[in-house]
């Protein structure tokens, strides 16, 4: 499993109002139905209200690349652009918990 974590960063609550279109166009629930996607959801930062975090978790590689090359790419670009953001990205590439298990409370 794939996952990205991409902090959208805006101004006078821009980044928050493209979570919020993004969810309200279907543009979200459609990415959320696309073959290899596992997980796409928005968060917000207690501390950072400009800031909103969308973590995303894909199968593999070739799951992402096809998404990326889907016309709801160019949507998500315009919306963006619209709402005038920024972006850092993280990625992360999920292994076996292994012996971990123990730890976590289910």
């Amino acid at each position: 499993m794939i996952t990205v974590n991409l902090y959208y960063k805006g101004s006078s609550g821009s980044a928050r109002a493209f979570a919020e279109e993004m969810e309200s166009s279907g543009i979200a629930a459609d990415i959320r139905a696309e073959k290899g996607n596992l997980h796409y959801q928005y968060f917000q930062p207690l501390d950072d209200p400009e800031t909103i975090l969308l973590i995303d978790s894909w199968t593999d590689q070739d799951a992402i690349d096809v998404h990326h090359a889907s016309p709801m790419m160019a949507q998500l670009a315009a919306l963006r652009e619209k709402y005038d953001l920024h972006m850092t990205v993280e990625r992360y590439v999920s292994e076996d918990i292994g012996t971990d298990e123990r730890f976590i409370r289910k």
